[in-house]
């Protein structure tokens, strides 16, 4: 397992993780554009992957512009392994440096990913108007990701 920083090199490896997830799934796959990813990387945030033996089966998008994780996924069948935990504190630890005061992310409700979020300590900031459950983390409360 290795993790590194994300490329443009990377994109089309990113998106098969993205649309191959079981949950959070996008509605339209067309949806999220290389240009997307090119945004977030280049403009607004930086990126991690997960490779096992070459393959990228996880990757974590942070957004410092509007101060939140904008993707968390993992490769179905590599779920488990700590890989969403170790993007998610790579990112949360990056944001907070980077002097944000509170971080945030959204979910589907009832899903792993909510569950993994309420246990890794995110404060539950209700519902959004199109229905996604809001977590946040105070970097000044919590510090970096534990």
């Amino acid at each position: 397992m290795q993790m590194r920083a994300a490329t443009v090199a990377d994109f089309a490896a990113i998106h098969a993780v993205r649309v191959a997830v079981r949950e959070n799934r996008l509605s339209d796959p067309n949806r999220i554009t290389q240009d997307d990813y090119r945004d977030m990387l280049q403009r607004d945030g930086t990126g991690w992957i997960i490779e096992v033996d070459g393959r990228i089966v996880a990757f974590g998008i942070a957004d410092r512009t509007h101060r939140n994780i904008w993707a968390l996924f993992v490769q179905p069948g590599y779920e488990g392994r700590g890989f969403g935990r170790r993007l998610l504190k790579t990112m949360t630890d990056w944001l907070c440096n980077e002097g944000c005061a509170v971080i945030w992310l959204t979910t589907d409700p009832g899903t792993r990913a909510e569950s993994f979020y309420r246990a890794a300590g995110w404060t539950d900031a209700g519902l959004e108007t199109n229905g996604e459950r809001r977590f946040e983390w105070n970097c000044y409360t919590h510090g970096p990701f534990d």
